[in-house]
């Protein structure tokens, strides 16, 4: 069987990027006002600024790679493990699923011959938090409701090949 990649949407990359770049040109446009209340309100707007900026470019470099489902885990691109297909226990892609936007959550297995996976957070793409792994953001939701689909479908055994 051959794998499965999720990709980024250029589109929703470059928008999420621009949106926070945005914020932070308009922190920095508030904070040059002539209407400034005092010297502490413009530094934590431009303090603020900053953050968003460098949030943009978080995103931006974050959402350069997609994910891949191989027969044994889902990875990023560059090779970093999210889970491994052995431990995860559900997926979850309704309507009130804690889950990003145009994406699914992925439940993972307890228990004590489980490996404790550490957080993590790609900005627009994944996170894993405790036993939780959501997957989506900027990525397109029909991609998105495939890869849970053919998760899904490989857990229940009907795409595994014997």
């Amino acid at each position: 069987m051959s794998d499965f990649t999720l990709t980024p949407s250029p589109a929703r990359r470059a928008s999420a990027a621009m949106m926070l770049a945005a914020l932070g040109a308009l922190l920095v446009w508030i904070a040059t006002r002539p209407e400034a209340v005092g010297m502490g309100w413009i530094a934590l707007l431009l303090a603020m600024a900053v953050l968003a900026f460098g949030f943009a470019w978080l995103v931006w470099r974050a959402t350069a790679r997609g994910l891949v489902l191989t027969e044994e885990a889902l990875t990023e691109e560059g090779g970093r493990v999210l889970c491994r297909l052995d431990d995860i226990s559900a997926v979850e892609r309704g309507t009130f699923a804690f889950k990003p936007s145009n994406g699914f959550m992925i439940r993972l297995k307890t228990g004590q011959d489980r490996p404790k996976y550490p957080r993590a957070w790609v900005p627009g793409l994944w996170w894993r938090l405790g036993h939780r792994i959501g997957v989506g953001g900027v990525t397109p939701a029909g991609q998105g409701k495939a890869m849970a689909d053919v998760i899904a479908a490989r857990l229940s055994g009907a795409g595994r090949i014997e």
